[in-house]
């Protein structure tokens, strides 16, 4: 019997209509459905599809041991998630082996800052293993701002909420237009860092971009509200213009 397939199908950023055809055709056909979340959440890629699934697919949720519970630096959360990875590895290489297909839901594309990158490296040598691309979150969220973000030689560049604040801080300085992922929690000091850096008057906040709350305003007029885990801050670039 030759093995099935695992698909790693990026869903897009939340929109279903943003989807592209091949992760549709794949959602809706699949038997076996497999996607990360929170213990006690539906997750967010299981919600995208909500509706497309096959009544008698079979759901496999990987649930998440930690996310905030242990401090991102310490060599505890890295070794938890690590086992995490590997257990759910193994239960999906076990479903392929057997003949079947699995697709693996992800949310934005599966090759950044995704989780199934860690499930690709421990399958890849093991079993077939596709990855279908998909728009970034990012993308969708300086679309919902509705200025372009790079313009000519803009160099575009990417951070994380959870990096140090001085880091952030020499980064957002060194760069023409600027994402921040992961905001959250990390909101009060990705703002500070772009005060420190000058260019807190230039940045957006963009929460739920292209999902029903989206919301997307200046980050200087954002308040001290909470922020979803998935905002997402962004500075346009003001590069040379025709």
């Amino acid at each position: 019997m030759s093995a099935g397939t695992i698909h790693g199908v990026g869903l897009g950023p939340g929109d279903p209509d943003l989807m592209s055809v091949r992760a549709h055709r794949l959602v809706r056909g699949a038997t076996h459905v497999a996607y990360f979340r929170k213990a006690g959440r539906p997750g967010r890629a299981r919600t995208i599809v909500e509706g497309m699934l096959r009544a008698d697919a079979v759901e496999i949720a990987m649930e998440y041991p930690v996310t905030t519970e242990i401090p991102l630096d310490d060599p505890a959360y890295a070794e938890c998630l690590s086992g995490f990875y590997a257990e759910v590895s193994v239960r999906l290489r076990d479903i392929a082996r057997s003949g079947a297909d699995v697709v693996v839901l992800c949310e934005g594309d599966p090759f950044f800052y995704g989780s199934f990158m860690h499930l690709y490296t421990r399958l890849r040598d093991d079993v077939p293993v596709r990855v279908v691309p998909a728009i970034t979150g990012m993308s969708a969220a300086w679309t919902a701002t509705g200025i372009p973000v790079t313009w000519g030689d803009d160099v575009l560049t990417v951070l994380l909420g959870t990096m140090p604040q001085s880091v952030l801080a020499r980064h957002m300085a060194d760069a023409d237009a600027i994402v921040v992922m992961k905001v959250g929690r990390n909101l009060p000091k990705v703002r500070d860092a772009l005060e420190t850096a000058g260019k807190l008057e230039r940045a957006w906040l963009v929460e739920c971009a292209s999902m029903a709350e989206e919301r997307a305003v200046p980050l200087a007029e954002a308040g001290d509200r909470a922020s979803p885990y998935f905002s997402i801050v962004i500075v346009h670039g003001q590069g040379r213009r025709p």
